[in-house]
C-alpha cells in the first residue's frame, strides 16, 4: 500500500510556478519551509507551454523546478498536463473538442474540453505521459503521478458514436439480444443494423433539452452513462500504461472530483485501476459534517478500506459559487482533522499560490496575493503543517473499522433517475445520505460498499432503494442472510434487472422472497399530502408514529412480520416496516423514506441487537471515529459546533497526540477543536 511507505501525512498542494517569475520561486521555497510544505503537485495544466506543435516539448521549466523542490526535500506529484489540451490541437485537429448534450460543438476554451474518443487526443495525451516519464523517471524527487485532472463530462460527437456501437457489440454481441435488452418493440424502436443505433441525446431520446437524466428509454441512457465512464477510465488508462511502460514500480492516480459523489464516473470500477484514491474535496455551503464524513468513508471504501489522498481542498475562500463566505478561524485545521479521521493520510490544497488573473484569481490559497507569511490563513496553515510533522508516521496507513456498511452504486443511480414516473424527490444520494447519518449520529463506524465488495465481515448491511439488480446479487444477499447477517432494504428495490427491464412476477422482484414481502403498488404523495408510520410494536427506542414521505408502498406480508403500519389513506394499516427472519439471520424492509429520527432508532435497535456499540457518547455536534494501525487505536474527537463541548471518555488515560497532554475522564473541546488520543498502557 502506497502510504505506508511515506515517512508522514503528506502536506502540500496544487503549484503552478509556470504563472510566475523565477524570483517568486525563491520565495515560494522560503514559505513553504515555514509552512512544512511537503509535496507540490506540478505540471496540471500546461500541455501548451510544453508542448507548442505537435513535434515540440520544451520541459526546462519544469526541470528547474523539479530540481527546486527536491533541493528543498518537498517531494512531487507530477501531473500529466493533459487535464487542457493546447489550442493549436484544436485548431488544426476539430475532433478533440466535445459535442454537447444538445448538439452544440464547443471550439477550445476553457478546460475538460476534451473529446475521449477522439483518435487525436488520445494519440498525444499518451504520448505526453510516456515522454514525461522518459524524463523523470530517476528523479529524486519524483514520488508520483496525477494524470489529468477531475475527469468528466459528457460527449456526443460522432466519435463517441460510434465508439458507442462498438461497445455495445462487445456488450451484448448481438443485435437480438441488444433490442430484448432495451425493449425495443416500445415506440417502434427496433434495430436492425449497428448503424442505426445513435447516441442518446437532447437530439434524440432525451425529453428534457437540458437534463440527461429525463430519457424516453432508460436501457439506452444506462448504457450511455456506463460507456462514458469507460470511454474516459480508457483515457486514463492510456496515460497511466504510458508511464508503467517505462516506469513499473510507478505510483498512479488521478483526482476524484465532485466531493467523491461524482454522478458521471462509476467511482468503484474506476478505483480498480488507480493506486491510491485521490479525492478532491470542496463542501457545499449547506454540506453537514455527516454528509462529508460520507463522502471520505465512499473513498476508504473504493479500495477495501485502504487510507485515500485529500488532493485538493481550499484553506480558504472558493470562486466559484453566488456567494463564497471566508473560512473562519479553526474551519480549515477542523475540516483537514476531518479528513484524516476519516481515512486520508495528505491533506493537500488548491491552492499554493493565489493566481493574479483568470477564474480562479480569487480561490483561496495559501500564500495570498499579499505575497507574505503574515496573513490569518497562512498562519493557520503552518500551524497545520507543523502539527503533521509532529505526528510523523504514526497514523499512516491506520485503517477504520466497522461491521456495519451501507452499499452505493453507480450503475443503480444513473438507473434511479433515469426512470421516468413516480416522482422527482427520489433522490439516490440523498436516501443514502439518510441511513449513513443514522449511524453517524450515533458515532457507529460505516463503511460505503460496492456491489462487488464481500459481505461475509459485516453483521449489517443497508442497501437503500436497490432498484437495480446486477445478477446474481440476490443471491448473495440471501447467503449473507443465511449466514446471521442482517439486511435492511427500502422501498423501490428490486424493481429492474442490470438492463432496466422490470423483474415480472411482483415487486421487490428477486427481492421478495427474501424479504417476505410482496408490493402490489408505490404511491408517490403529492406536495399537498403527507403520511405516517405508526410503530405496532416498541423496538428499542423505537415508539409512537413518524413522519414519512417521497413514497410509499402497499405492501403484504407474505411470511414478514409487520413492526410499523400506515397511518393514512387507502393503504392505512398496511405494513409500513418488517423483519423476515431467514436462516440464521433476518431481512428488514422499510416501505417509505422515513424523518431521521425513526431512521436513527431502527439503526440504534439493529446495533444494539448485534452487540454494535457506539464509539462514545457524545454531545450533538461532536464526532468520534477511530482509526487503527498494529492493534493501537486512535480515537478522534472532532467538535463541529462554535461553542466549546465535553465529551466522557471511556475508562483509561489517553494522550492527545497534538498536544501531548494526557487527559482521563471528562475531556473538554473547544470550538472548532480536534483531538488525537490514543490510550496510555498502564
Amino acid at each position: 500500500m502506497f502510504t505506508e511507505s511515506l515517512p508522514k501525512i503528506l502536506y502540500g498542494g496544487d503549484y503552478n510556478p509556470e504563472q510566475w517569475p523565477r524570483e517568486i520561486w525563491d520565495e515560494d521555497m522560503r514559505l513553504f519551509r515555514i509552512a512544512s510544505v511537503d509535496i507540490a503537485t506540478l505540471n496540471v495544466f500546461s500541455w501548451a507551454l510544453n508542448q507548442p506543435d505537435e513535434n515540440t516539448y520544451r520541459f526546462e521549466w519544469l526541470d528547474e523546478m523539479m530540481d527546486r523542490l527536491h533541493a528543498e526535500g518537498i517531494k512531487v506529484c507530477l501531473g500529466t498536463s493533459t487535464a487542457a489540451h493546447p489550442a493549436w490541437m484544436a485548431t488544426r485537429y476539430p475532433d478533440v473538442t466535445l459535442v454537447e448534450y444538445d448538439g452544440r460543438k464547443r471550439k477550445f476554451g476553457r478546460r475538460h474540453n476534451s473529446c475521449p474518443n477522439s483518435p487525436t487526443f488520445r494519440l498525444y495525451s499518451e504520448r505526453m505521459a510516456r515522454k514525461l516519464a522518459e524524463r523523470y523517471k530517476d528523479h529524486p524527487a519524483l514520488l508520483l503521478w496525477h494524470v489529468n485532472n477531475e475527469y468528466g463530462l459528457r460527449c456526443y460527437c460522432d466519435n463517441c458514436e460510434q465508439a458507442f456501437r462498438l461497445w455495445l457489440r462487445e456488450r451484448y454481441g448481438t443485435l437480438e439480444e441488444l433490442n430484448r435488452a432495451w425493449y425495443t418493440r416500445f415506440w417502434g424502436h427496433t434495430f436492425y443494423d449497428w448503424n442505426e443505433i445513435v447516441l442518446p441525446s437532447a437530439l434524440s431520446e432525451h425529453i428534457s433539452l437540458s437534463n440527461p437524466d429525463d430519457t424516453a428509454f432508460q436501457g439506452i441512457s444506462l448504457d450511455y452513462d456506463r460507456f462514458n465512464s469507460d470511454s474516459i477510465l480508457a483515457c486514463y488508462q492510456l496515460e497511466r500504461d504510458a508511464i508503467k511502460d517505462v516506469m513499473a514500480d510507478a505510483v498512479v492516480t488521478t483526482n476524484f472530483q465532485s466531493n467523491g459523489t461524482y454522478k458521471p464516473l462509476d467511482y468503484f470500477k474506476w478505483a480498480k485501476e488507480l493506486d491510491v484514491i485521490a479525492l478532491d474535496m470542496y463542501p457545499a455551503d449547506d454540506m453537514t459534517p455527516s454528509q462529508m464524513a460520507m463522502r471520505y468513508d465512499l473513498m476508504r471504501g473504493l479500495k477495501g478500506g485502504e487510507p485515500f489522498l485529500l488532493m485538493e481542498s481550499c484553506p480558504a475562500q472558493l470562486n466559484w459559487r453566488p456567494r463564497n463566505a471566508l473560512k473562519r478561524p479553526g474551519v480549515n485545521r477542523l475540516w483537514s482533522y476531518h479528513a484524516i479521521a476519516r481515512g486520508a493520510d495528505a491533506v493537500m490544497y488548491f491552492q499554493l499560490r493565489r493566481s493574479l488573473g483568470a477564474f480562479e484569481k480569487f480561490h483561496g490559497a495559501l500564500i495570498d496575493h499579499a505575497g507574505h507569511e503574515n496573513t490569518r490563513v497562512f498562519r493557520e496553515c503552518a500551524g497545520i503543517g507543523s502539527e503533521l510533522q509532529r505526528l510523523g508516521d504514526t497514523l499512516l496507513g491506520a485503517r477504520s473499522e466497522a461491521r456495519a456498511a451501507i452499499v452505493f452504486d453507480w450503475d443503480n443511480w444513473w438507473a434511479i433517475e433515469h426512470s421516468s414516473g413516480l416522482t422527482v424527490e427520489l433522490r439516490y444520494v440523498k436516501e443514502v445520505e439518510k441511513y449513513y447519518d443514522a449511524f453517524y449520529s450515533r458515532n457507529i463506524p460505516v463503511d460505503l460498499i460496492g456491489v462487488e465488495t464481500d459481505l461475509a465481515g459485516y453483521d449489517i448491511v443497508v442497501a437503500p432503494v436497490l432498484y437495480l439488480l446486477h445478477p446474481g446479487y440476490a443471491a448473495r444477499l440471501e447467503h449473507f442472510v443465511d449466514q446471521g447477517g442482517t439486511l435492511v432494504s427500502t422501498t423501490f428495490s428490486g424493481i429492474v434487472n442490470e438492463t432496466d427491464l422490470v423483474t415480472p412476477g411482483g415487486y421487490p422482484g428477486e427481492l421478495r422472497e427474501l424479504l417476505g414481502v410482496w408490493v402490489e403498488e408505490i404511491d408517490a404523495p403529492m406536495a399537498h399530502q403527507s403520511n405516517r408510520v405508526v410503530m405496532t410494536s416498541q423496538l428499542g427506542e423505537l415508539e409512537g408514529s413518524y413522519d414519512c414521505g417521497v413514497l410509499c408502498d402497499v405492501v403484504h406480508a407474505e411470511g414478514a412480520e409487520p413492526f410499523a403500519v400506515f397511518e393514512r389513506d387507502f393503504y392505512q394499516g398496511f405494513p409500513a416496516l418488517t423483519r423476515n427472519r431467514r436462516g440464521s439471520g433476518e431481512a428488514w424492509y422499510v416501505a417509505t423514506s422515513p424523518e431521521p429520527s425513526m431512521l436513527s432508532g431502527l439503526i440504534g435497535h439493529l446495533c444494539e441487537t448485534c452487540g454494535i456499540q457506539p464509539l462514545l457518547d457524545t454531545p450533538s455536534g461532536v464526532e468520534v471515529s477511530v482509526r487503527v494501525k498494529d492493534g493501537e487505536s486512535f480515537l478522534f474527537l472532532l467538535n463541529h459546533n462554535e461553542a466549546a463541548a465535553e465529551v466522557q471518555l471511556r475508562a483509561g488515560t489517553y494522550v492527545d497526540l497534538l498536544s501531548g497532554t494526557s487527559h482521563a475522564g471528562r475531556l473538554p473541546l473547544a470550538a472548532l477543536d480536534v483531538k488525537i488520543l490514543a490510550a496510555v498502557n498502564a
